[in-house]
């Protein structure tokens, strides 16, 4: 079964682009902590489509606090250089927003969930 559910912070602004086919999709890079890890954290690409891309475009940016439920997706391509090249990531299937909306001082807000 190839299921996945991250907790982390956003370690960069969502990137979004529109595809030939008017599709869209956005990708963020999520930190997340390692369990008794201390300062340290692992760096995974997550990448979301149409309505939850331009949901996530729109509200989140670097250091928010995102819950991610998704699968894994390996990929691979030929970079300018000949070499081959891989990657693995999350496709996010839902993407819940953790931090409190910008404005809100009591941080009481109810996480908003973007679904996919």
């Amino acid at each position: 079964m190839n299921v996945v559910t991250l907790i982390g912070n956003l370690a960069s602004d969502v990137q979004i682009r529109e595809l030939a086919d008017g599709r869209r999709v956005a990708s963020f890079l999520l930190a997340v902590d390692r369990p008794g890890g201390g300062d340290q954290a692992d760096f995974v690409r997550v990448t979301t489509w149409d309505k939850q891309a331009e949901t996530c475009s729109q509200y989140l940016s670097r250091g928010k606090r995102v819950a991610v439920d998704g699968r894994l997706r390996s990929r691979s391509w030929e970079g300018p250089d000949g070499k081959r090249r891989s990657a693995l990531e999350v496709v996010a299937n839902r993407v819940q927003f953790l931090s409190p909306p910008e404005g809100d001082p009591n941080g009481l807000a109810k996480p908003v969930a973007a679904a996919g």
